[in-house]
């Protein structure tokens, strides 16, 4: 039997590199999915310049009145005083909160009085660190991606207990983020240099997969930025995480089937997945072994062996 939902879904932004039709076309589409918060802005690459802020903004407004709530992501790796330039505009937009996705965007969303997301990339993994981000005017925080269930179950009832009520987003679905480099691995694929790749991660809409000699799919190249080989599904955890004081699954685009992938998590949150499917949601190899306290790209709903 279905029930309301006690967890939020979030939509993060899009970490690949797509054309501005790819961007409209895909936030036309969101506007009417079940997902209460989207994340908007580049988070990857300041060398990405198809979308510019004014861009993000006109599509938020949009997204604001199909009743979204809107966050602008900042960039995560700041390299150059024309990023800060650009961190600048984005932190003082005026319309839309902000995910700080490192320490450039934290002091100047801090100083300015403004209140903010806490991405993953903060790397918030105790009371203490979280009780300096909700005086500096945290709303709300991202686990790290590799943080465990049980670790997270502590960490939850730690800042209860110390009345640190942020709420709490964990990364739900999608290819794990989990390293940023000065190096673009995918120009360095093409023998491009970075500063003139010609923009072939474009070519990549979903990443380059990078695979072992043993053809396992081990991370995806996106830029500079190196995420997992499988997509995170913690569709069969959601029910469990707004049990455990989880507020917001966050979902990681896609450019194919991630309708799907939304519908199925908002079936999962509402108790209407069986809990012993075990489909991909799209054609894609499946983890969620951080989440379980095992390597990361274990996938513990497979049969051992």
């Amino acid at each position: 039997m279905s029930t309301s939902p006690t967890l939020q879904l979030s939509l993060g932004p899009v970490l690949f590199y797509w054309t501005r039709e790819r961007y409209a076309a895909f936030y036309r589409e969101a506007a009417d999915w079940p997902v209460e918060i989207v994340y908007l802005g580049e988070s990857v690459c300041s060398r990405r310049r198809d979308m510019k802020l004014d861009d993000w903004l006109g599509i938020g407004r949009e997204l604001a009145q199909s009743g979204k709530q809107v966050v602008i992501a900042s960039q995560t790796l700041i390299e150059s005083e024309a990023d800060l330039r650009d961190l600048r505009k984005l932190c003082d937009n005026g319309e839309f909160i902000v995910e700080a996705n490192d320490q450039s965007a934290l002091q100047r969303l801090s100083a300015a009085g403004l209140p903010f997301v806490a991405g993953a990339a903060l790397n918030l993994y105790n009371p203490a660190s979280i009780a300096v981000m909700a005086r500096a005017g945290m709303q709300r925080w991202q686990a790290p991606v590799e943080m465990s269930r049980d670790d997270l179950t502590r960490l939850l009832a730690d800042c209860a207990t110390e009345g640190l009520n942020q709420p709490c987003e964990v990364f739900a679905y999608g290819h794990l983020p989990l390293a940023w480099s000065s190096r673009c691995f995918t120009a360095r694929r093409h023998q491009k240099p970075k500063d003139r790749c010609q923009f072939v991660c474009q070519k990549y809409p979903e990443g380059l997969p990078l695979r072992s000699q043993e053809s396992k799919e081990v991370f995806t190249l996106n830029g500079i930025q190196t995420l997992s080989g499988a997509c995170q599904d913690l569709r069969h955890e959601v029910r469990d995480m707004a049990a455990m004081g989880v507020a917001v699954a966050r979902l990681s685009p896609r450019a194919k089937g991630m309708a799907e992938v939304v519908a199925g998590f908002d079936a999962a949150r509402r108790g209407e997945l069986p809990t012993a499917d075990p489909l991909a949601l799209v054609e894609a190899e499946v983890c969620d072994g951080y989440w379980h306290g095992r390597p990361g790209m274990d996938n513990t709903r497979l049969p051992a062996g």
